[in-house]
């Protein structure tokens, strides 16, 4: 199977569905009770894709140059930005595409949280210090000799800075959020951990055996590939939530508010 195949199937169509879904929820004015609706989500998955492509492409040329993934070059192009297909850069934003339109999905059919929101500034710091924490434990070991270690710690050495800020900034209306959150993450990184494995049993791509922990998943898919669907969707579900809630606008506006008060 073709990389583009691959992308057709298993990205393209589901993406087209959830666009014909997204039109009849727009004709029918279809509400997303406690999240900005309309132009402001296109606007925020557009965010989003220009920060998967930019902040991914510089991880995902070392991956390739030092041998971690390797694509099977008679199912691709040829064509290479760096060390990369063109068909890696296009699954960037395909996914991210299709994770913004799910989690768009999602936030017109979950109920608000019940429950009043609670603010809490120890909960954000809590936990960003705990994920710095884990941030400075996996660069030390991709920054050690230890070979198997060596795509599992790039990828959260890579993720974690990401993720940081958003906890600082919102994990409390995260946590307030979580049923769309959870359920946000959940069904894109679970689907496309399965996807892989077809992509790995037709030789679409392949990984380096020498350059993973050896824990697998079906007998073929590695525990770094699931992390890596799972830390990708985090993000985009996490950054969608945070920019789309009347909580995280609310909280921008007043922070906003208050650093113009204190200036001279």
């Amino acid at each position: 199977m073709t990389y583009f195949s691959f992308l057709l199937r298993f990205l393209v169509l589901p993406i087209l569905v959830f666009l014909a879904i997204t039109w009849w929820d727009n004709k029918n004015n279809r509400p997303t009770p406690g999240f900005q609706n309309g132009r402001a989500v296109w606007i925020g998955i557009l965010v989003h894709i220009i920060l998967a492509v930019t902040y991914t492409t510089p991880w995902d040329n070392y991956l390739v140059a030092t041998g971690v993934w390797y694509y099977n070059p008679s199912l691709v192009t040829g064509i290479v930005l760096g060390y990369v297909p063109i068909e890696e850069y296009t699954f960037f934003v395909l996914e991210t595409i299709l994770s913004g339109l799910w989690w768009w999905f999602l936030a017109r059919r979950i109920s608000t949280p019940a429950e009043e929101f609670n603010p809490s500034k120890r909960a954000r710091i809590a936990s960003a210090a705990i994920l710095f924490a884990a941030w400075v434990v996996f660069t030390a070991l991709f920054f050690s000799d230890n070979k198997p270690i060596t795509y599992l710690s790039i990828t959260l050495f890579w993720a974690f800075p990401a993720i940081f800020p958003q906890l600082l900034y919102g994990a409390d209306i995260l946590w307030h959020h979580r049923k769309l959150v959870l359920a946000g993450i959940l069904v894109p990184g679970t689907y496309l951990s399965l996807m892989d494995i077809i992509a790995l049993n037709e030789t679409t791509w392949a990984i380096a055996k020498d350059q993973t922990t050896g824990l697998l998943f079906f007998g073929i898919l590695p525990l770094e590939e699931v992390v890596f669907f799972f830390i990708t969707n985090i993000l985009i579900i996490f950054g969608m939530t945070l920019l789309l809630s009347t909580l995280g606008q609310k909280r921008f506006k007043d922070w906003k508010s208050n650093h113009y008060k204190g200036l001279p």
